[in-house]
């Protein structure tokens, strides 16, 4: 039995269908509040619980052979930092509480990039690099960087657990939609007016649902995995949408030194408008960071091997096109 916490995720979801393809048992963490659109009509148990509940985590991680846990809040804005807090490191620490006291033989937990301490520009990001949370930009993280120690705390407890980080991830499934789906959105429905030059890591979140299965297979004890795909400018993306949608993508590029300054502001229209922020100082400044990431871990120790950028914007048009969200 595979317990995965986060099913209804946009990774959460993928590796459920991964997981069933193969023909695995899965039960899935769900919350009473969440929306279960993302797992509806799929052959899986549905447990009720929260990570925030170290009881319900224990019910339902009993008999499990593996606990993928992905169960976590993700957000650009600022003012959050309690629940990020309270679900990402707290429920993280529920976790790893539960799987030791129910003897769960693997847990692999899904970190991010973000987790891992940001080198100076030029310097390649891959896995000798520290988490760092006392030197993340931005609430987020820092709790992704405060619940990866806290798995690696429980390693040296006798936890049998790897960590995977992924980096920007787009692709079909995504329900919600994330942040880089609404981008996308925007542009096929010519909604996008400007854009920031930038450049950033984006991997095929198909390629991350089979890595995390990689990672539970293969994966060494109390080593993290980076998850990324290929790094390609803001640019090349939008010339990838304007080629799949056949909407002129925006030519008007905004300095990063006026965009810094107009986001200073756009936490209070988001909140105004009641739309999911994409146009922050945590996105302008991930955009215009460093980005030199490396999986060769990953291929070397998993066999992990993600597809090209276009085929996942052009799998995720398409997933967006056939479900109405055009």
């Amino acid at each position: 039995m595979i317990v995965v916490t986060g099913g209804t995720g946009h990774i959460g979801n993928v590796l459920v269908r991964d997981l069933l393809s193969s023909g695995e048992k899965v039960r899935a963490l769900v919350p009473p509040f969440e929306d279960t659109t993302p797992i509806d009509g799929l052959r899986l148990e549905r447990v009720e619980g929260d990570v925030r509940d170290v009881n319900s985590l224990m019910q339902a991680f009993r008999g499990s052979d593996v606990v993928y846990h992905l169960a976590g809040i993700v957000s650009i804005s600022p003012g959050k930092a309690d629940l990020l807090r309270e679900v990402n490191v707290e429920g993280t620490r529920n976790v790893i509480r539960a799987c030791l006291e129910v003897g769960v033989p693997r847990l692999v937990y899904t970190s991010s990039i973000h987790a891992i301490i940001e080198p100076p520009p030029g310097t390649v990001i891959d896995e000798t690099l520290p988490f760092d949370p006392d030197s993340a930009i931005g609430d987020y993280a820092r709790s992704k960087a405060l619940a990866t120690l806290e798995v690696l705390e429980g390693v040296e407890r006798g936890l049998n657990a790897v960590v995977a980080c992924p980096t920007g991830v787009i692709g079909p499934y995504d329900y919600a939609p994330s942040e880089m789906g609404q981008l996308m959105i925007n542009v096929a429905t010519r909604k996008l007016k400007a854009y920031i030059e930038g450049a950033y890591d984006f991997v095929d979140v198909r390629d991350v649902a089979r890595g995390l299965v990689l990672a539970a297979e293969k994966g060494r004890r109390g080593e993290s995995y980076i998850l990324s795909g290929e790094r390609i400018t803001v640019h090349d993306l939008l010339s990838m949408l304007e080629e799949v949608t056949g909407a002129r993508a925006p030519s008007l590029k905004v300095p990063p030194a006026l965009a810094r300054t107009i986001a200073r502001f756009t936490p209070l229209y988001y909140r105004v408008r009641g739309t999911k922020p994409l146009f922050t100082a945590y996105s302008i400044h991930v955009l215009t960071s460093d980005c030199l990431t490396t999986c060769k871990k990953a291929r070397r120790e998993l066999g992990y091997s993600p597809r090209p950028p276009r085929e996942s914007v052009r799998d995720a048009i398409q997933w967006f096109r056939d479900h109405g969200r055009l």
